[in-house]
């Protein structure tokens, strides 16, 4: 078992423009609104192969 990718330690982090989500060919990665609205990438870690593509495709990062 591996530990799947860390997006953002606090939602300040992201965007939400969802390249993280695009990218990923697991589909391992859903938005999820937030009580605000806006949306925020989850991983799902068992469709999570641990690649780290989002990661490295995030504008923050």
């Amino acid at each position: 078992m591996f530990n799947k990718p860390k997006l953002y330690e606090n939602r300040d982090e992201c965007c939400g423009c969802t390249a993280c989500q695009s990218v990923c060919r697991q589909n391992a990665i859903i938005m999820v609104e937030d009580e605000e609205g806006f949306d925020y990438p989850i991983i799902n870690e068992k469709n999570c192969i641990n690649c780290c593509v989002c990661i490295k495709v995030c504008p923050f990062k």
